[in-house]
């Protein structure tokens, strides 16, 4: 039987008043990946910032195999959305992979030669080598992109957070993302991606987690991923297109 990494109970929180999570509940296997969708304003970041302890809980409990974040970390790598980065800070990519490392290596100690080549390793499988000395402010989006995911690939995690790494890439480095995500559950790892492109939720993802304010349904894609759960997910947002199973969604919300 699969072990559970992840066990979410009751979980609030809010920015200043407005509430943004009202008792999300919720338990993820290990060696899944799980897209975690949502109109816009429905949690999605607020909920892997509240579980990685980068956001105050109101209420509510949050477990990674059985222990508090603080315990289990090391375990644990995280992509935050690429806006949410000061891409003018003055390092190049070798560097930004690096730096994934100083949880396990220390941050007073220097990366050694083995730190090195291991983040260079990371840059390579991401198609990124040939930008290792280049400035993070000077590659494009879809590069910054890669070598963020390069860095957490760099930790070594058993756990992936990813807030939004498919959204603005071009269709090479989704593709080399989605390779890769692929890759580590085969590996055994357990993936979770805040996701905006519902059309291709059945194609990347074998579990969903549809989340407004609260968890509408989670579960296998093949199972929950319905006309029915995304209509009462996305409410007034959705418009259907088509009929039966040939239907292209249309969103107002991203």
């Amino acid at each position: 039987m699969t072990s559970s990494v992840i066990r979410v109970d009751d979980l609030s929180a809010s920015y200043q008043k407005n509430k943004v999570l009202n008792d999300v509940s919720f338990e993820v296997k290990e060696g899944t990946i799980t897209a975690i969708v949502g109109p816009n304003g429905a949690g999605k970041s607020t909920l892997i910032k509240t579980m990685l302890g980068l956001h105050p809980k109101l209420t509510g409990n949050v477990r990674f195999w059985g222990s508090p974040f603080k315990t289990a970390k090391k375990k644990i790598g995280y992509v935050p959305q690429r806006g949410s980065v000061d891409w003018d800070f003055p390092t190049d990519a070798l560097d930004v992979v690096t730096m994934g490392l100083y949880g396990k290596i220390g941050w007073f100690r220097l990366p050694s030669k083995k730190d090195k080549e291991k983040a260079m390793n990371a840059l390579k499988k991401m198609g990124m080598e040939a930008y290792a000395h280049r400035q993070i402010s000077q590659l494009s989006g879809g590069q910054q992109q890669r070598v963020f995911l390069a860095r957490a690939l760099a930790q070594d995690a058993e756990l992936y957070f990813m807030d939004e790494p498919l959204a603005g890439v071009d269709a090479s480095t989704e593709k080399a993302i989605m390779t890769i995500l692929k890759e580590l559950k085969s590996n055994g790892k357990t993936v979770l991606v805040v996701h905006h492109d519902l059309q291709t939720v059945p194609e990347y993802f074998d579990h969903v987690l549809f989340l407004n304010k609260t968890v509408y349904a989670h579960g296998q894609t093949e199972e929950v991923f319905t006309t029915d759960n995304i209509a009462r997910t996305y409410g007034g947002d959705m418009q259907w297109v088509g009929k039966g199973d040939q239907y292209v969604i249309q969103s107002s919300s991203h």
